[in-house]
């Protein structure tokens, strides 16, 4: 059981940098008949849809408002900086992986900048003073950037939809990752030594991400018919217009 709770809070360490706090305009997809889409994990998924929704609305959203009301907005803006510059390794191997060598060298150029004169990342001059942008590319979008598809559908626990490709790609993200202790032996920078370290972790990025989307998750479901095609085809949508950026 220790072996599979730490399995999906690895997952659940990266696929937040899926930053899915982005707002996407949805108006125009449904408009047109879609072709069917294969999901021979249908029943599944929708089990796991319900359980992701109950858990974030009995649980995640009402700590995530106590926290609100605790830590002010500009220490949980230091706190998401923190772990954004943590996050770099996977920022930019990806991006070299793609061949986008000027993202690659500006996401060397931020990390050495934050790290130093942003207190360790907690600040943002890369940002602020010098406008270097964070470039997020995962290892999803590096599969999918070389023609790899997305496969069925694919619900995590507590992470949401997902796809097959991408879940391969989280597992190597986790790897990259100073956040979680997956890799240690390979990979010096590990920061957790152990899984307990890495749920810590992981549940304190989430709950400050989560920080600042309250309410988003409640007023996109009230639109939905149907909750799990509703969420898997935004996810899929999402995904296609980041591999395409």
């Amino acid at each position: 059981m220790k072996k599979i709770i730490f399995s999906l809070i690895l997952l659940l360490n990266i696929a937040l940098a899926s930053d899915d706090t982005k707002a996407v305009d949805f108006s125009n997809e449904f408009s047109e008949p879609k072709a069917e889409v294969f999901d021979p994990l249908s029943g599944y998924n929708r089990v796991m849809t319900s359980f992701n929704d109950k858990v974030y609305i009995y649980v995640f959203d009402p700590v995530t408002r106590g926290y609100v009301k605790v830590v002010p907005e500009v220490a949980r803006t230091g706190v998401s900086n923190f772990f954004d510059n943590l996050l770099f390794p996977v920022r930019f191997v990806n991006n070299l992986l793609q061949f986008k060598f000027s993202n690659s060298a500006e996401e060397l150029g931020r990390f050495l900048i934050n790290s130093t004169f942003g207190l360790l990342g907690f600040m943002d001059p890369a940002t602020t003073e010098l406008h270097w942008q964070a470039h997020k590319e995962d290892f999803g979008q590096t599969l999918g950037f070389y023609g790899v598809g997305s496969g069925f559908p694919l619900v995590l626990p507590f992470l949401g939809p997902s796809n097959l490709r991408d879940t391969f790609g989280l597992v190597a993200d986790g790897y990259v990752s100073p956040l979680n202790s997956f890799g240690d032996s390979d990979l010096k920078y590990k920061i957790p030594n152990n899984d307990e370290e890495t749920i810590y972790w992981a549940t304190a990025r989430y709950l400050n991400d989560n920080s600042f989307n309250i309410g988003r998750y409640q007023d996109l479901k009230k639109d939905a018919i149907d909750l799990y095609p509703f969420l898997r085809d935004i996810y899929e949508q999402r995904r296609e217009k980041e591999i395409k950026e």
